[in-house]
């Protein structure tokens, strides 16, 4: 059987599962350095950047390539990641609040990018929450070359020289198939849930869970799947705080 062949006969569901799945196995590294950084807002900024960057080519170039467009986001997460970490090494203090304007900052970039161009506004819809149920096979190569980069550098992502352009590289290539708010909330889920305690394995397999539930929600309501599996991504990583809260419940009762 040609490969061609083979990914035709699998269930048409295989593919977004495994983008979720992968995706959150590139991302939860990740986030746990986005919480031990302080830099929560940093997804957001990136992304946003990245965003403004695809847009502004779209409207300012006749109809880029992929890859044109791929190399311009890249190029604004790269140079926001670097302000991160320049704001962050100046001012440790105010970081989260200068983040912050810099997600403003890509935000309205992003926003006058896409006035720019007739389809603008859809494209950046599709940035900000992905159908996740469209997900094809290269995108899901896309993001399994992302865990599989994450992995081999883990060990050395406590270092700002790698982590933030890592982190920039991987986002920039996972907006455009999750969406920016499951990406955040794929950053940030797993983290809470290992922050109360849990393993690296637990939280992410816990993550996974609340996805494929938000998949399967979408499917069967008929909403949007990207809004679906990010609400049930917060959903499981609000619940982390109501677990730390029982087990500091639990030692007080100890004592």
């Amino acid at each position: 059987m040609r490969l061609d062949d083979l990914m035709t006969a699998l269930p048409w569901w295989l593919p977004p599962a495994l983008a979720l799945a992968i995706g959150l196995m590139a991302l939860a590294p990740l986030g746990t350095q986005v919480l031990a950084r302080g830099v929560v807002f940093i997804d957001l900024a990136v992304a946003q950047a990245a965003a403004a960057a695809a847009l502004w080519v779209a409207a300012v170039v006749d109809h880029p390539n992929v890859w044109t467009t791929q190399a311009m986001a890249t190029t604004g997460a790269m140079a926001c990641a670097a302000a991160v970490a320049w704001l962050s090494r100046l001012w440790p203090q105010q970081r989260e609040a200068l983040i912050g304007l810099l997600y403003v900052s890509g935000a309205s970039m992003a926003l006058l990018g896409a006035g720019q161009d007739p389809h603008g506004r859809e494209r950046l819809g599709q940035l900000l929450a992905a159908d996740v149920l469209w997900a094809d096979w290269p995108q899901v190569m896309v993001l399994t070359a992302c865990a599989l980069a994450v992995a081999a550098s883990r060990r050395w992502l406590q270092r700002d020289a790698v982590f933030y352009p890592g982190f920039a590289l991987v986002a920039s290539l996972a907006v455009p198939v999750l969406g920016l708010f499951v990406v955040f909330a794929a950053l940030i889920a797993p983290a809470l849930w290992q922050r109360a305690g849990w393993s690296a394995v637990g939280a992410g397999l816990g993550a996974m869970a609340a996805s494929a539930f938000g998949l399967l929600a979408s499917w069967m309501f008929d909403v949007p799947s990207g809004a679906s599996v990010a609400l049930a991504l917060s959903g499981f990583g609000a619940l982390s705080a109501w677990g730390q809260t029982e087990s500091g419940h639990a030692s007080s009762r100890a004592m």
